[in-house]
């Protein structure tokens, strides 16, 4: 008889790998929501500071709006805009502009950064692969959004001299006056797309790396995570101190708008210069200085007790210096910036402190601190950066003074950077010290662990 053969049974099927695909759609669509959410937050922070700075009575309508917004977005990540003029024949300009509106900057980068980490929260560490999936195409979507931007930040304005500009001038002014109206002069503005394209890129990659480091739930790869313990605590702290700033410049800034009178001025600073303004009163503060100069009939949003140093020199000739002396020359309260400094980054420097592994001495987080201050201050410097200047000259005799403006605002960077520094060291060993005691998140109390022993 013959033997019947019985078949093995078919072993189960190992499960199906994850999908590929779907894990990179997933990334494509959590890019696109942080750009679209970054250039939302950025587009409409810019469109409110720009009314309350008078921009929706500029000539040209809407069309001539949606252009300077585009352009105050750009310039908010590092783009370079170029101003130019043209007066015919009888005429020569002179414009240029450097500025970056920090409120919309700041705006960007908080949401563009809370929104790129969004899908990452439930992870304790990430592979660099996954890092990489998620950061390459939120780099590539902002640069498109940018070149789009770009496109639109361009508009031509016809110059008006108005009734009075050549009033003082006798026959000669009036003379010019009539050749400059048949010439119908105009000044607009254009987009530098390469070199947009480039500070746009190290904005990008500058938000997505800062805010890994200084994240407390962000997770990196396994090899980074011990070395991230000694850095991301004083990275957040400078973090929480720059913030800090801004939210006192902020609260301030709405009482004055509330009980001073010119609430728009008042707004347009806020919304579009404020970090300028609260981190030039942290420089300040620590004994830093800035040199600059303003005159002419224009300006920029700023502090009226700002605008009377720049304009405090030798009739417009030198450079006036911005630190705490002359402003407390104009305004005795400017002293309170020095106090203000000492309790805001001591506060900052205990944060550090409580948040940093216990075995960590006092000396060292004053090492910490005062590196990550400098490095913050080495950041933040360059950007309050302000050079604004406009000129017009008809047949080539001189400018007319009604028709020029400058602005410059420079901070001195590498002498307050090592303030900044020195401040950071002194306050972090104190806090080093003053927290000693502080039981840490994950510290193991002396007594507890003496019971496991005996037992």
């Amino acid at each position: 008889m013959g033997s019947v053969s019985t078949p093995l049974p078919t072993p189960p099927r190992p499960a199906a790998p994850p999908d590929a695909t779907g894990r990179a759609a997933r990334s494509v669509l959590w890019a696109l929501a942080a750009v679209v959410a970054g250039v939302l937050a950025m587009g409409v922070t810019a469109a409110l500071g720009l009314w309350a700075a008078g921009a929706a009575d500029l000539p040209g309508g809407a069309s001539a709006f949606v252009a300077v917004l585009a352009a105050v977005v750009v310039m908010a990540t590092g783009g370079q805009i170029s101003l130019s003029g043209d007066a015919g024949a009888l005429a020569g300009t002179r414009a240029e502009l450097t500025a970056m509106p920090l409120s919309v900057t700041l705006v960007g980068a908080l949401v563009t950064g809370a929104v790129f980490l969004r899908p990452l929260r439930h992870h304790a560490v990430a592979p660099a692969r996954a890092l990489l999936a998620l950061a390459v195409p939120t780099v590539l979507l902002w640069l498109a959004a940018l070149g789009g931007l770009s496109a639109l930040a361009r508009h031509d304005f016809p110059i008006s001299l108005g009734g009075g500009t050549t009033e003082d001038t006798g026959d000669l002014g009036e003379l010019f006056k009539d050749l400059l109206d048949a010439a119908e002069p105009t000044v607009g503005f254009t987009t530098d797309v390469g070199p947009t394209l480039f500070y746009g890129l190290l904005w990008i990659l500058g938000v997505l790396v800062v805010a890994l480091l200084v994240s407390r739930g962000a997770p990196l790869p396994a090899r980074y995570v011990r070395r991230h313990q000694a850095v991301r605590p004083a990275a957040s702290a400078v973090l929480l101190l720059l913030l800090a700033y801004v939210a006192v410049a902020l609260v301030i800034g709405l009482v004055v708008a509330a009980t001073k009178g010119h609430a728009a001025e008042t707004l347009a600073v806020v919304l579009l210069g404020l970090p300028n303004v609260a981190w030039l009163a942290l420089g300040v503060g620590v004994g830093g200085s800035w040199e600059g100069r303003a005159e002419g009939p224009f300006g920029l949003p700023m502090p009226r007790i700002l605008d009377s140093v720049l304009r405090g020199g030798d009739g417009g000739k030198d450079l006036s210096t911005v630190d705490l002396g002359t402003l407390a020359s104009y305004d005795g309260r400017a002293w309170w910036l020095l106090p203000a400094a000492a309790v805001l980054i001591l506060g900052a420097a205990l944060v550090m402190a409580v948040r940093s592994p216990a075995h960590v001495t006092p000396w060292r987080h004053g090492l910490h601190f005062g590196v990550a201050l400098g490095l913050g201050f080495l950041v933040v410097l360059p950007l309050t950066l302000v050079e604004a200047r406009f000129g017009l000259s008809v047949l080539g005799i001189g400018d007319l003074t009604a028709l020029g403006a400058e602005v410059v605002l420079r901070p001195h960077i590498w002498t307050t950077v090592a303030l900044a520094a020195l401040w950071g060291a002194v306050t972090g060993t104190l806090a080093g010290f003053l927290t000693t005691r502080v039981r840490r998140r994950g510290e193991v109390p002396a007594d507890t662990d003496r019971a496991r022993e005996t037992a």
